[in-house]
């Protein structure tokens, strides 16, 4: 069958043999987030038509006002997740704290975690500008059969055995890795089918685009303003393009597929960045290794980052390699 009319479920079968664990387990998994995804993306299309924009009147556990679609997403998500008994415990950024999932059966020996950010970029929803989803996937470390544990989720992100993210934009698309590339699959709306349309995604490894909220920029560590300096100088191939929506899923698939580079920097305003690292840094860093990319927070590589809390924030930096090495060098004269 040719690559363009492969579905979702054609591939995952096909290609079960590059999962080390349990084979069934994780098609489960993927299956359940696509299910969950179709349900959300057909509640952002019709977001304007119905009163599902707007605050929830809640905060989630960051502060953030809570968007009623932001709501939606996460109930979902849970809801699918725990129906389909395939995990055993989830952690969302909507939630305070993780969930256990208690099977009726006495033979529980689910072994996986999702941990997700169910509705990433939702202060876009209001003026029709692309949102996502974000998954990442762990195998648990406490034994089988007993409750999960707060470590089963505060794994570093080189532990991770399945990352992804769905894109709710002009076309609707899940992207995902398990550690043997990345591959993208866009929905087909009028039979509800997602189809393998970007096979092996790969980063450039050099781009011309940066993507950063410039309004922060006098907040900045000084090493990412030279780097920004640097973006914007005429020699060469610069200056850049600056392109930043604002939503990271969005962000990270354009530069993905154009090739650049997204920061989310410390400052003086945020001593620890705004991206929280298991619910995006983490699952992205884990994708953009995947297709040829960078991830660091700093100095280090996120992957190698160990968590100490469930909502922890880090600076965050990821997109093409040469972009990134070379904004390394301009982080490394302030250290």
């Amino acid at each position: 069958m040719h690559n363009r009319t492969k579905t979702l479920g054609e591939f995952i079968i096909e290609n079960q043999t590059d999962f080390q664990y349990s084979t069934g387990e994780l098609s489960k998994l993927i299956n359940a987030i696509r299910l969950a995804a179709k349900v959300v993306n057909h509640e952002v299309n019709k977001a304007g038509l119905v009163d599902i924009l707007g605050d929830a009147g809640d905060t989630n556990i960051q502060g953030e006002d809570q968007k009623k679609l932001d709501v939606l997403a996460n109930e979902k998500f849970i809801q699918t997740l725990k129906n389909r008994e395939i995990v055993c415990g989830i952690a969302s950024e909507e939630e305070d704290d993780f969930i256990t999932i208690n099977s009726q059966d006495e033979n529980h020996n689910n072994k996986y975690v999702v941990l997700i950010d169910p509705l990433d970029g939702s202060s876009n929803i209001d003026v029709n500008v692309s949102v996502g989803t974000i998954f990442s996937i762990y195998r648990r470390i406490t034994p089988v059969g007993t409750p999960v544990q707060l470590e089963d989720f505060l794994q570093p992100g080189n532990q991770q055995v399945a990352a992804g993210y769905v894109v709710y934009g002009t076309s609707t698309m899940l992207v995902y890795t398990t550690g043997n590339g990345v591959n993208g699959f866009t929905l087909n709306p009028a039979i509800g089918t997602f189809y393998l349309s970007h096979p092996n995604m790969q980063f450039p490894e050099d781009g011309r685009i940066y993507s950063v909220n410039e309004g922060n920029y006098v907040h900045f560590h000084q090493g990412v303003k030279d780097y920004i300096k640097y973006c914007q100088k005429e020699e060469g191939d610069r200056p850049y393009t600056s392109r930043y929506i604002g939503s990271l899923v969005s962000d990270f698939h354009r530069n993905m597929i154009k090739g650049g580079i997204y920061m989310y920097p410390k400052s003086s305003v945020t001593n620890n960045g705004k991206l929280r690292l298991l619910y995006e840094c983490n699952p992205m860093a884990f994708l953009a290794e995947q297709a040829g990319g960078l991830a660091i927070g700093g100095k280090s590589r996120i992957l190698d980052v160990q968590p100490t809390e469930l909502h922890q924030r880090i600076p965050f930096f990821c997109g093409s390699k040469n972009m990134v090495l070379k904004l390394q060098e301009f982080l490394d004269k302030y250290h």
